[in-house]
């Protein structure tokens, strides 16, 4: 099923090349150009067939249909929840203890495997187009693209709220502007000290209990472990977090779940937010 885009020409594209304004306007890349020209009735104007070096006029209609693509990702029937859909996005709400892609030890059990087979199911044929990533223990929010034209300008605008626990009681909001660098010695494991790379999160306590504190996360950089690795750097690790430091006594897992993902849409330019709530578990450990 291939997808199509409208578009209006606005006045100051008056007299220019289609090319000028699909570049410009429209935010389509280079190679989605390339490859809507090499689509059948990939451009039209006024519908009619166009080239990209048409010159188009005030008021002229543009559409585009974007190649149809197949994922290379095996289906599989796995459980999935979508909290939002439409003919270009989706934004699942992933489950804990599941990877985002397939990964050395993990090809048939990932979120790509059962998004594959949800499409197939509706008759849908598009690649999986991860926004967001998130780690295989973190749930929630996880928003991706049904065509490339999409996959590329949802980066641009997408914002995210993490909710998660942290061991102790905080009382205040707080800012952790730390730099974030490899551990010595480790390939995956991350600390804050000097060379590292610049990160910054911003945090807000919701409620605290049985000596735990449920905080909202925004954050002004996306680096790798970088909720995990601020709060195990001042101390209030995140609970079930083992690798910084965290007790898995009450959880099974990092307590860390994306409660919240915004973005404007790439096509009706509507600002869209997605909730995916608190996870009960996270709720039991402040009670």
């Amino acid at each position: 099923m291939s997808v199509s885009v409208i578009f209006t020409v606005k006045e100051q594209y008056n007299g220019c090349q289609l090319k000028v304004f699909l570049r410009r306007e429209c935010d389509v890349s280079a190679s989605l150009l390339i490859q809507l020209k090499k689509t059948e009735n990939g451009l039209f104007l006024n519908g009619v067939h166009a080239r990209s070096i048409d010159i188009i006029h005030t008021g002229d209609i543009v559409t585009l249909t974007f190649p149809e693509d197949h994922s290379e990702i095996p289906p599989v029937d796995l459980p999935i929840s979508v909290l939002y859909e439409d003919d270009h996005i989706i934004v699942y709400n992933k489950p804990p203890f599941m990877t985002t892609h397939p990964v050395h030890g993990h090809q048939g059990d990932t979120l790509a495997n059962a998004a594959a087979f949800y499409a197939l199911q509706k008759g849908e044929h598009y690649a999986f187009r991860s926004v967001n990533r998130l780690d295989r223990d973190t749930s929630g929010a996880l928003l991706a693209a049904k065509n490339a034209f999409s996959a590329a300008l949802l980066p641009k605008s997408a914002k995210k709220v993490y909710i998660g626990v942290c061991e102790g009681i905080i009382t205040d909001s707080g800012t952790i502007d730390a730099p974030i660098r490899f551990k010595e010695g480790h390939t995956i494991q991350r600390e804050t000290g000097e060379g590292g790379i610049s990160a910054v999160t911003h945090y807000t306590p919701i409620k605290s209990g049985s000596g735990h504190t449920l905080l909202r996360f925004t954050l002004e950089t996306g680096r790798t472990h970088q909720i995990r690795v601020h709060m195990s750097s001042i101390g209030h690790p995140l609970a079930g977090d083992d690798m910084y430091g965290g007790s898995r006594d009450f959880i099974g897992r990092q307590a860390l779940h994306c409660g919240e993902i915004s973005f404007i849409h790439p096509v009706t330019h509507e600002h869209i937010t997605v909730n995916a709530g608190i996870p009960q578990e996270f709720l039991r450990l402040v009670r």
